[in-house]
């Protein structure tokens, strides 16, 4: 998947996520897991978008880091609002779906980019240690 790909899916879970919530009831409870909800699935996207604008493979791996386990917590969320009976899995599931999806993505990316800096770190070692031994 392609970074602008994936921005836009991010994008698109997040609009998926407010409209799910708005959709609640306005019980005290579907307010407070909806909020929590809410959050969290917002926040997927903006730290997807922030690692783009990362100016190391640190920051990159970071910042892709909160936005797995936003799209983690998200899940959660979700499965308390159907298991609690404030909505229908039958209605939730394609969302629930699309969480695990992007958390399996962004796993995956961060598996890929943290052997991207342990090789790169391990070329800069054997530059370093060629050039001291001279």
């Amino acid at each position: 998947m392609t970074e602008q790909g994936l921005k836009q899916r991010t994008k698109a879970f997040a609009l998926r996520v407010i409209k799910l919530v708005n959709s609640l009831s306005r019980s005290e409870t579907a307010r407070v897991l909806g909020n929590q909800l809410l959050r969290s699935g917002t926040s997927v996207g903006a730290n997807y978008r922030a690692a783009c604008r990362a100016r190391s493979t640190a920051e990159f791996i970071s910042k892709l880091n909160v936005a797995e386990e936003e799209a983690d917590e998200s899940s959660y969320w979700m499965e308390l609002i159907t298991e609690s009976g404030l909505m229908k899995q039958k209605r939730m599931i394609s969302l629930m779906r699309e969480a695990e999806e992007l958390t399996a993505i962004l796993a995956a990316s961060i598996i890929t980019a943290s052997k991207h800096k342990s090789r790169s770190n391990s070329y800069k070692s054997q530059i370093t240690n060629h050039k001291s031994k001279k």
